[in-house]
């Protein structure tokens, strides 16, 4: 049974250090936590929750979890928190601290034996839905695609290749003895439509049989996810691995989401998109808001949105075309970035997000 907090002192602003080695190396950030007036008393931790998810039970700024482990004893790790664990919310020194107040185990009888056993520990984020677009998709340069080599068709005269089928490419550059056969999925481009790269999918493996012929490579298709096509390029080596998540809310950047992993017209919570910020603006464990702005109107004896037939903007500005406030909808965490976008996992919505939405300081 969950029970209100009584203490009203629980539910103001409280101002705390945060504790430098879940965030930074080597200094402490000063940072306001703010309880929510829904918070209870106690937690019993669910199958499939995160850290994330917790703290949003108890937190407006759900990336300052570090803050509710700060002072406990108990709680060594938050990360070796699971489902079945009893968390409570008490005041310690004038902030709020999580513990644990009992652990559900569970007994397997055997013929001989008793064992006991205890569910897999929760994740900071949901990273089953993470996972598969950190191995599987990349973004690449457009100059650095084009010049990728390519299938072009086997001795059978076969059109679809699995693994162990032999594949003639095109060669270009030095010959690597791995590549991944990957496949376009997009074009992805800002709002004005300058490219900021190639969304590629990994489809197989493929290793290196024979580069000495004029012009072309001899490969062996391997290990494939989907049947590659002609067509489908050889990217070397590995995807960019997924650095470590420092959490940490976004100041001045600005962007805007520009395309999903999905193909989805609209988007959601744990769905993946891609965003018009690089590695130079913005870096894994990023947190942002999300922002959606409505059409403009038209002013009149009849409002007209902007986008309406025989809406007809005024040349004056005389306050006829009003532009709505952009007005927050969700949050994100970025966890992987490239040169001119990066990938951002949808933590909260409360609305439908979609292309041209906004991303700002959260």
């Amino acid at each position: 049974m969950i029970h209100r907090i009584p203490n009203k002192a629980m539910k103001q602003v409280l101002r705390a250090w945060l504790l430098a080695v879940f965030f930074l190396p080597a200094a402490f950030v000063q940072a306001a936590v703010t309880l929510k007036e829904s918070a209870p008393q106690t937690y019993t931790v669910k199958k499939d929750d995160t850290l994330w998810d917790i703290a949003n039970i108890f937190l407006d700024k759900p990336w300052l979890w570090p803050q509710l482990w700060r002072t406990n004893t108990q709680i060594v790790n938050p990360h070796l928190i699971y489902p079945g664990d009893v968390l409570r919310l008490r005041m310690v020194d004038g902030q709020p601290v999580l513990e644990l107040a009992h652990e559900k185990r569970r007994l397997t009888l055997g013929p001989s034996t008793v064992r006991q056993t205890k569910a897999a520990p929760i994740n900071t984020l949901p990273w089953s839905a993470i996972a598969p677009y950190v191995n599987q998709n990349e973004i690449v340069d457009l100059n650095k695609y084009q010049t990728l080599p390519h299938l072009l068709g086997n001795q059978s005269g076969d059109i679809r290749f699995t693994s162990e089928d032999l594949v003639l490419s095109r060669s270009y550059g030095r010959p690597s003895d791995q590549y991944r056969v990957v496949r376009k999925q997009s074009t992805i481009t800002d709002l004005s439509g300058e490219v900021l790269g190639i969304q590629i999918h990994h489809i197989a493996n493929a290793k290196m049989i024979e580069s000495n012929i004029a012009t072309q490579w001899l490969v062996k298709v391997d290990e494939s996810n989907l049947e590659a096509r002609r067509g489908d390029r050889l990217y070397p080596g590995e995807f960019s691995a997924t650095e470590d998540m420092v959490l940490q809310a976004a100041s001045e950047q600005r962007g805007h989401v520009v395309g999903n992993l999905h193909q989805h017209q609209l988007l959601g919570k744990n769905d993946v998109v891609i965003l018009d910020l690089g590695n130079s603006k913005v870096s894994p464990g990023t947190v942002m808001g999300l922002y959606s702005q409505g059409p403009d109107i038209i002013d009149g004896d009849e409002p007209k949105y902007a986008s309406e037939a025989n809406a007809i903007r005024s040349v004056f500005k005389d306050g006829s075309t009003v532009t709505q406030p952009a007005l927050k909808i969700g949050e994100l965490v970025i966890f992987k970035t490239f040169d001119k976008a990066s990938y951002g996992i949808i933590t909260r919505a409360r609305a439908l997000v979609k292309n041209g939405d906004i991303v700002a300081n959260p």
